[in-house]
């Protein structure tokens, strides 16, 4: 009999970060946690000046003793420019440490705003992080080729999660490859929307669970046809290759919004496991942090 897979939210606490100048007047999303070797937490996260001039982001850097307070470092760690590929904006950082050095995923935009792709930079050290260009080109039939999951399986082969766009929708795509930075071999899509429920039309990658290896899960990004983004879960097997398991209903759903006009959005960017302890965390209309204790039932 199939091992049954499920997950339960136990508690929400908000994350909160200091150290950034003008916070009333910038939003936050994509948090991208995890923890060193000394068992300190990390963060980077996109933030966004109010200014509708302003670029789509820069990414931050910052770190904290506990998981849930961050002190962000006064300068951006990643910021647009000067090459055109993201010159217009950095956004969507995933954080992978191999072989002694830090790759850091991310998406860039260009000068209109009206598109990006993944690129990604790498460094012995966050604060020597150095731009290496694109990582996965977005082409004729996938566009704005972004958001990052990188899993690496049993036999040593890396997987690349991403979000593209087709047919006004959001889709999620799979790559193979043999190292951390590619390059990346295109697979078929991993899954798919479900016609009539929450996952109906879009579809964006999330983290990856990996501490049961027989049953690789991504909490993953869904959304009606109206952009109303919840937050659900997948599971492959341990070669991530198949699709053993998918949750029903979203695992997160956002509170309603105070006005109408309010953004309906609850966005997974990474997972956290602590002596046995899940933590998701994820943003929140695009502009509040938070994490949720995650049981696995």
């Amino acid at each position: 009999m199939a091992r049954r897979i499920d997950f339960n939210v136990e508690k929400i606490e908000e994350v909160r970060v200091t150290g950034l100048a003008n916070l009333a007047k910038r939003d936050l999303m994509s948090p991208y946690v995890w923890q060193e070797v000394d068992g300190s937490y990390a963060l980077m996260v996109r933030v966004v000046d109010h200014d509708p001039k302003a670029s789509t982001g820069s990414i931050y850097y910052g770190t904290g003793s506990s998981g849930s307070r961050f002190a962000m470092r006064a300068k951006a760690a990643i910021s647009p420019g000067p090459t055109l590929g993201d010159i217009g904006g950095c956004e969507d950082p995933t954080v992978v440490k191999w072989g002694g050095r830090y790759y850091v995923y991310y998406t860039g935009v260009e000068k209109t705003h009206r598109s990006g792709q993944m690129l990604y930079a790498s460094g012995r050290s966050i604060a020597t992080l150095r731009k290496e260009g694109v990582a996965h080109a977005s082409n004729k039939t996938k566009g704005n080729t972004k958001e990052a999951t990188i899993a690496r399986t049993p036999d040593g082969r890396w997987r690349l999660f991403y979000e593209y766009a087709r047919d006004d929708a959001s889709r999620v795509g799979l790559a193979y490859g043999h190292s951390v930075a590619g390059p990346w071999q295109e697979r078929a899509a991993p899954f798919l929307p479900r016609k009539g429920k929450w996952d109906s039309w879009h579809l964006s990658t999330g983290p990856m669970l990996t501490d049961v290896p027989e049953t690789q899960v991504m909490f993953y990004n869904g959304a009606t046809r109206d952009a109303r983004w919840r937050i659900g879960w997948i599971a492959f097997d341990r070669h991530i290759t198949n699709v053993v398991d998918r949750c029903i209903e979203p695992l997160i759903v956002p509170p309603a919004p105070t006005e109408r006009t309010g953004i309906d959005i609850a966005f997974a960017a990474s997972v956290v496991v602590e002596n046995g302890r899940i933590h998701l965390y994820y943003s929140l209309a695009d502009r509040r942090l938070f994490r949720a204790l995650i049981r696995r039932v």
